[in-house]
């Protein structure tokens, strides 16, 4: 089958809904969504969205907020952009029904997080991802020029490449859409479209410990890579330094609004520790956290810390997280009343496909927003509710750029042939390959985590460059399922997180390398960039 639309939106978070809105006042829309609606990064996160409406506070000191954590590497312009339009895109979502938390007189209540030197945490109370994901939802049901495809997984871009024989060089590259499989139906499609839009989020699952969904397999980094596209900055992968431990928890995330609203950082014994490592205590940047958590961990041999909030009233702590309260609740830990158990867990990517301020890829047609890109916004650090200004901001400028870009050309699509799965057949070998999987989680986890060093990034090479060769193989000769093209793509993935990480000789912000400690401004104050050149 092939479905012809204006525009097609891989992805269903904040960022891939919010483009869809606006695109659609200009053209129909393809929503690709690989599970239920609602299942995204944006439905997972807590805090908030980084916005700058306190009378005390301005776009400078939120500007320089976020240039200090991201420790040299954010491009100020990029930053200025999200900075800048952030207050408008948040009154925008609260006009389509998102019940951001407000005070009595009516103004939004504002929090503070890590690294903020401001109260500027727009919020739903400990649930802003998920009322956001519901108000785009409903926007996007009640539109007639959306169509939401769900269970529907993109397994490669449309490129010259698979019409034309001749290797093309990557400036000659144009999108015209994605091959897609729908699982239900096992059927593989052509989703043919005059401007795609990328906002497939995240790739958490490359790693052991994570706080994003299972949907978070990096898919669209490994789709632009293989496409061609420029990416850049994988080697900065945030880990979040607060996820419950507890062994049926699933990384669930303890926001950073808790350490914001004066919870603790403690050992087992009950001694707080953050004061040794950073001015900032408790509300020091995440990466300072996240390795001082790892640190504490080592020395004491323990699998956890704790973070402490009790001091508060149990009122004051169920109002301000409800959700929280009760998932806690829901394994026998009471935070009112006792510590939570936490370990750090991989949390969020700051690089990714490489865009440039009209959130424009380096092939023709392709646009991206959100956490899939490599804005410059975040640097080798992001700071914190950063992640949704982001999204909703480059959103807006992917969906007025893609719609400039079609109404300013003729299309005349050329003839895109169909998924060729000739000569393979069902295996059941899908052992072989779940045992690939769990080895890149805990390679990554072990060899690519918090701190690094040279010979555990070699080894890791060498053997997901081995892992890699035997998923493509199988891809090869085999029918394409879901778990197959995510698999594909995480191995990808961590690939390119240790080749980045290879070549940054310094340490930086979320990459910490025990062979050079210290940053290097002089050789290594620049982008992390890796572009395949094979196609």
């Amino acid at each position: 089958m092939s479905l012809h639309t204006d525009y097609l939106v891989i992805g269903s978070g904040i960022a891939g809904l919010s483009a869809a809105i606006k695109l659609a006042q200009k053209g129909t829309v393809a929503v690709v969504t690989k599970k239920q609606k609602n299942e995204s990064n944006t439905n997972y996160a807590q805090g908030g969205i980084a916005a700058v409406f306190d009378e005390g506070d301005s776009f400078d000191r939120h500007i320089q907020d976020t240039l200090q954590a991201g420790a040299g590497l954010c491009h100020e312009d990029a930053v200025r952009l999200i900075v800048e339009q952030g207050p408008e895109r948040v009154r925008e979502l609260f006009s389509l029904g998102v019940p951001f938390t407000q005070k009595e007189n009516g103004r939004f209540d504002l929090g503070r997080e890590g690294g903020h030197h401001h109260h500027r945490i727009v919020h739903v109370k400990d649930h802003t991802g998920r009322d956001v994901e519901q108000a785009l939802l409903a926007a996007v049901k009640s539109n007639a020029n959306i169509t939401l495809y769900e269970h529907h997984v993109a397994i490669e871009l449309i490129t010259e490449h698979h019409i034309f024989s001749p290797q093309l060089q990557p400036m000659e590259l144009h999108c015209w859409g994605a091959y897609v499989l729908a699982v239900q139906t096992n059927q593989i499609d052509r989703f043919l479209a005059k401007a795609t839009i990328l906002a497939t989020g995240g790739c958490g699952q490359v790693y052991q410990h994570t706080t994003n969904p299972a949907i978070a397999t990096g898919d669209g980094v490994a789709l632009s890579y293989r496409a061609g596209a420029t990416i850049g900055n994988m080697e900065f992968m945030q880990f979040h330094p607060t996820s419950l431990y507890h062994p049926e928890a699933n990384s669930f995330l303890i926001s950073e609004a808790v350490r914001g609203f004066g919870g603790r950082l403690i050992t087992k014994a009950g001694e707080s520790f953050m004061e040794k490592y950073h001015p900032m205590a408790s509300l020091a940047p995440r990466d300072v956290v996240a390795r001082a958590i790892d640190s504490e961990m080592k020395k004491s041999g323990d699998p956890c810390v704790y973070l402490d909030i009790t001091h508060k009233s149990a009122e004051e702590i169920k109002s301000h997280f409800p959700h929280i309260y009760e998932n806690c609740m829901n394994y026998k830990i009471d935070i009112t009343q006792e510590p939570i158990p936490v370990v750090p867990a991989a949390h969020y990517a700051c690089g990714g496909v490489i865009t440039d301020l009209q959130a424009r890829t380096s092939i023709g047609g392709l646009f991206a927003a959100g956490e899939v890109t490599c804005t410059g916004v975040h640097g080798a650090n992001r700071l914190a509710s950063n992640s949704l200004l982001e999204a909703v901001v480059f959103a807006h400028v992917a969906s007025e750029t893609a719609v400039g870009y079609v109404e300013s050309r003729r299309f005349d699509f050329p003839d895109i042939p169909r998924w060729d799965d000739s000569g393979t057949f069902n295996s059941e070998e899908w052992v072989l390959i779940s045992h690939d999987q769990m080895e890149i989680k805990n390679l990554m986890w072990d060899y690519v985590g918090i701190v690094r060093s040279t010979l555990r990034l070699e080894r890791a090479l060498s053997r997901i460059r081995l892992i890699r060769q035997e998923i493509e193989n199988f891809y090869r000769r085999t029918k394409i399922t879901e778990g197959l093209i995510e698999l594909r793509n995480l191995a990808t993935v961590a690939q390119l997180i240790i080749q980045s990480a290879l070549m940054r000789k310094e340490s930086r912000g979320l990459h910490y390398t025990t062979d050079y400690p210290k940053k290097d401004d002089e050789n290594f104050l620049h982008d992390t960039v890796l572009q395949r050149i094979d196609v």
